[in-house]
């Protein structure tokens, strides 16, 4: 028999698993354990939560599953696909960001996801989304190597024309367009991806979620113990807000989560525990903190 044109079966039994696997790995690097908080929506559908807060490691962590359905698409949903809106929508996925106490250890965001838009008498419209990205506080050359090589050899088998383009997406959409400035060093991003048709896109949608704990891991191992003051705490609080800012502002996953009646303890647990915010502040010259600005909060090949 013919592959199905789409099988939601498939993508919700990788999604969970993945998110087994994440936070089995998360739990032996921390040391400690999350804790599992299952919801249910209303409106249909639910999730589970796995979280983290102030760890051995980790300050705040959250990796999520969420299957959720709704009777009419919400704006920030159809507002690239303007002829989808009404319809009813079934979305799945699994979206992780993580926050490290340690200053030197870059906060991580990744996510996979589907969404499926259905109206009666019509074939269902399907796509994928997600990507990683790295948002770094005090920037290491060989971190953003790394992270970035491992994005490329997770896409390359589906295309090499895929990460050169998912990268500059990347750059593009987390970008603070009120501080003209990227949250991080960026990593590779992706929606409405449905090319090649289910197995393809899927196969590819899975390499990008099963790549994350190898972009990731080794930084986190390599930075968690460095020592640290005062002064790169604070910066560290400093920049998170630029963090926050984005998320509220721009994130589309958030702003769907919001508007489709989500779960705001789920929603919101991408937030960093301690944030701080400055009136017009700017790093002195030549110092750590400024080489941030200078070295690496600019759209480059890090590869």
């Amino acid at each position: 028999m013919p592959a199905p044109a789409f099988d939601t079966s498939a993508v919700k039994t990788y999604l969970l698993d993945l998110q087994a696997r994440i936070v089995a790995a998360l739990e032996a690097a921390d040391g400690l354990p999350f804790r599992t908080d299952a919801w249910e929506r209303p409106e249909g559908g639910g999730g589970i939560s796995r979280l983290i807060e102030e760890g051995k490691v980790l300050e705040r962590g959250g990796v999520n599953f969420s299957h959720v359905t709704g009777s009419q698409l919400p704006p920030s949903a159809s507002a690239h696909r303007p002829e989808l809106a009404g319809r009813r929508w079934e979305a799945m996925g699994v979206s992780l960001v993580l926050h490290p106490k340690n200053p030197y250890a870059p906060t991580v965001h990744m996510n996979v996801r589907c969404f499926v838009a259905l109206k009666d008498g019509e074939a269902p419209v399907w796509w994928f989304g997600g990507g990683m990205d790295l948002t770094p506080y005090y920037g290491f050359e060989d971190d953003a190597r790394h992270f970035h090589a491992t994005c490329k050899r997770a896409l390359d088998p589906f295309g090499l024309e895929l990460h050169p383009r998912f990268k500059a997406w990347c750059d593009r959409y987390f970008f603070l367009k009120h501080r003209n400035e990227p949250r991080g060093v960026g990593g590779v991003f992706f929606d409405d991806f449905s090319e090649g048709g289910f197995d393809h896109a899927f196969g590819m949608t899975k390499s990008v979620g099963d790549a994350f704990l190898d972009a990731y891991l080794p930084i986190l191992e390599r930075r968690k113990d460095t020592a640290y003051g005062e002064r790169e705490r604070d910066f560290q609080a400093y920049r998170r807000g630029r963090y926050v800012e984005f998320n509220l502002v721009y994130d589309r996953g958030t702003l769907f989560g919001l508007q489709s009646g989500g779960r705001t303890e789920s929603i919101l647990m991408s937030l960093p525990p301690i944030v701080k915010w400055r009136y017009d502040w700017q790093p002195e010259p030549g110092t750590p903190e400024a080489a941030l600005y200078t070295d690496f909060l600019s759209a480059r090949d890090w590869i």
